[in-house]
């Protein structure tokens, strides 16, 4: 239930930030290709498929890079929020764990930099990972 209740929130959190960032892809496609597509028969799907799709498929590998990024960041402003004793074998994450060795407890610094460290670089790994897999499949990546 913790868990449906993270994603749910993560998505409505999210949503309106890829929205927007989707629609102004999808303003910047020109309204004469659709109508030349519409006049050669195309239907919705081949509009999709050849117009709609080329033309946002940029920002989606752009967005896919950056989301790559952050995969094991996994929301820690919300998962603090809704922290407690009762969902914490669900609910703890590298972040809280560190917050919760560093900062509640305030004993072992060194430790819960090193974790914190630990995370970035293979934050940084999956970052290079899916900017090059973007990269092999043609568009331009952010590095």
């Amino acid at each position: 239930q913790f868990r449906l209740l993270l994603y749910v929130s993560d998505i409505w959190k999210e949503g309106g930030w890829g929205s927007i960032l989707y629609l102004a892809a999808l303003a910047s496609i020109s309204p004469e290709l659709y109508e030349a597509a519409h006049i050669d028969g195309a239907n919705r799907l081949q509009q999709l498929h050849y117009i709609t799709w080329p033309g946002i498929r940029p920002t989606a590998a752009v967005l896919l890079v950056l989301s790559a990024g952050n995969i094991l960041t996994g929301g820690f402003d919300q998962i603090i929020n809704l922290y407690n004793s009762m969902v914490m074998p669900t609910a703890d994450i590298i972040d809280t764990y560190t917050y919760r060795i560093s900062v509640l407890t305030g004993t072992d610094f060194s430790y819960a930099t090193a974790v914190g460290i630990f995370k970035a670089v293979i934050n940084l790994c999956l970052l290079l990972l899916a900017n090059g897999a973007i990269k092999l499949i043609g568009e331009e990546g952010i590095l």
